[in-house]
């Protein structure tokens, strides 16, 4: 009997663990805690109908480094690029006029703050600094260890000294992943 509670007790354990997630939040919630707490915002723009976007939930966003990370060192956002919430941002409030409840699990109209982000494309993340002012935004579906290079780059402010094309592709060239697939 005893065996059998020691056994469950560690199922049970090794679900919490393997159940951890990256703490997600609204863009409002984010710019918020960065008015007591700066830190980078990392913003995963996508739709309800995105095969891409539903692939970087679930191989690149459960991945156990990839969520360590992005929880230590980002505000991580969700942001539905064609959903209906309201977004203050830099004294503007960013809406989607156009939504039709009827399409929301398929192509809705984009919101207005996916447009002024520059998010032309699902999935899309809108990696931002400190002061909530987008440094860049990265397109398409990314595996861990691509993602990894982003993360590292921009929570390290390295991204600032890439200042020529050469200099970037040495960067990208001589990145060593160390996130597990």
């Amino acid at each position: 009997m005893k065996k059998g509670l020691l056994l469950l007790v560690l199922m049970f354990m090794v679900g919490i663990v393997n159940a951890q997630e990256i703490n997600w939040l609204s863009f409002n919630e984010a710019l918020e805690l960065q008015k007591t707490a700066p830190k980078k915002i990392m913003m995963d723009a996508y739709t309800n109908w995105c095969g891409p976007c539903k692939m970087l939930d679930k191989n690149t966003f459960q991945n156990k480094d990839v969520v360590a990370y992005v929880n230590e060192n980002y505000y991580a956002v969700k942001f539905n690029a064609e959903g209906k919430e309201a977004v203050s941002y830099q004294g503007n409030t960013y809406e989607n006029p156009n939504f039709d409840p009827a399409k929301e699990n398929k192509r809705n109209s984009v919101h207005e703050f996916a447009r002024a982000l520059g998010v032309n494309a699902y999935p899309t993340i809108v990696f931002l600094d400190e002061a909530a002012q987008v440094i860049t935004p990265v397109r398409g579906y990314q595996k861990p260890q691509q993602l990894e290079l982003y993360l590292k780059l921009f929570s390290t402010d390295k991204y600032k000294e890439l200042d020529s094309q050469e200099v970037v592709n040495a960067y990208f060239e001589s990145f060593e992943p160390e996130f597990v697939e």
